[in-house]
């Protein structure tokens, strides 16, 4: 037997998995999407403790457990791309995913002839293997960076689409952009290309210690990450289908309708006047409902039936009208920028692509036609100012 430090840290990082797979279980926030992480995790654990135990004991019969979870990285791209997909469309894992899961199975039975090994086999291939035999599963290495990377890089593909939507539609659109799954992808490309290097060349310091070391480090950076996230709401472009108003209160969709009138006119107090509610950053459908007095569902309800469009099409849209109102006035001296961020955009990309959008014209070019004319814009013209 030898409890080597690498042996001790992959010890220590399978009880933090299992510990973090389970928090992530129960965690409200993300539950799809943080249940489909808690499963990656709780399988990383077991393979980091399996290795563990087996370098740990140096006995032929863990080798068979070696060599399943072996396996386990096959999985893990797909739960990458799966994770990525709940939590930009609010979907957990439904029964066609399985398809997702075909590399691990190929590869397991593929590999069926060492899980069914007698032993005395099982022992001369694990005196090989602990010889330095490298060639014992190192073909499966290239298949196995190919076929994670393809799901990394089809997770990121659908990660970079969300942003885009998101730019468009919210003004807190940095806040929400999930920028620590760019972490996740990148120690996963970071270990399979390690992985590679190790089984193509060998060289003392790119080791299987340093290998799983970086698993290890892997699920400290899950832990980090994924339980300080805030929760994440699927876009309606992205989800394909505008969630159902949830009913609160007792209320019903027949009976409120009669009450649509007067959210309105709140709404149009709320977001009039001399400080109105859509100059403050990061609002929320929720802050709104709050200070109306209204619930919830039934200020979504007006907006998007009598308002037009999304909260987030509201807002940015009164955010746009008073930008241009300012961006019309030559004795305005501060920046676009300023200007975007004072009428409470918090994100210049955002602010850009809903003011072309309502206005067909960027911030730069109808501020150098208004005030070079000198004809102040009318903020409630409906077709916006045009190109000429």
């Amino acid at each position: 037997m030898r409890l080597t430090p690498w042996t001790f840290l992959y010890f220590a990082a399978a009880v933090q998995a299992a510990l973090l797979a389970l928090a992530l279980w129960r965690r409200p926030a993300n539950r799809e999407a943080n249940r489909l992480l808690a499963v990656w995790v709780a399988l990383t654990g077991m393979d980091l403790a399996v290795k563990a135990l087996y370098w740990h004991l140096l006995s032929p019969e863990w080798f068979r457990a070696y060599r399943f979870v072996a396996l386990f990285p096959f999985l893990y791209g797909s739960l990458f791309y799966l994770y990525v997909r709940a939590l930009t469309r609010g979907s957990g894992f439904r029964p066609r995913d399985t398809v997702h899961l075909a590399g691990f199975a190929v590869m397991l039975v593929l590999n069926a002839y060492v899980l069914t090994m007698d032993e005395a086999g099982l022992q001369a291939m694990s005196a090989r293997w602990l010889a330095g035999e490298r060639s014992i599963g190192a073909w499966f290495d290239l298949p196995l960076f190919l076929y994670g990377l393809s799901y990394v890089i089809a997770g990121l593909r659908r990660l970079h689409g969300y942003r885009r939507q998101l730019r468009q539609r919210r003004s807190d659109a940095d806040r929400l952009s999930l920028r620590w799954i760019d972490a996740m992808a990148v120690f996963q490309i970071a270990i399979w290309c390690l992985a590679i290097v190790q089984a193509l060349v060998y060289l003392p310091v790119f080791n299987y210690g340093l290998l799983f070391g970086l698993v290890a480090a892997w699920v400290c950076m899950v832990g980090l990450f994924s339980l300080g996230q805030p929760p994440v709401q699927a876009e309606p472009a992205i989800s394909g289908a505008p969630a159902a108003p949830e009913v609160d209160g007792g209320g019903s969709p027949s009976t409120d309708t009669s009450r649509y009138a007067e959210v309105e006119a709140r709404l149009a107090q709320l977001m009039d006047g001399d400080a109105p509610l859509y100059l403050e950053p990061a609002l929320t459908i929720g802050q709104v409902a709050r200070r109306s007095g209204y619930p919830e569902y039934l200020v979504s309800a007006v907006i998007n039936r009598r308002l037009g469009g999304s909260f987030w099409d509201y807002v940015n849209r009164l955010r746009v009208e008073a930008v241009r109102e300012r961006l019309a006035d030559p004795t305005e001296t501060r920046t676009i920028l300023d200007l975007a961020y004072a009428c409470g955009f918090t994100s210049k990309s955002t602010f850009n692509a809903a003011f072309k959008r309502q206005v067909d014209e960027t911030p730069s070019g109808y501020r150098r036609r208004h005030v070079t004319a000198g004809a102040p814009a009318d903020p409630l013209s409906s077709g916006g100012a045009r190109r000429r």
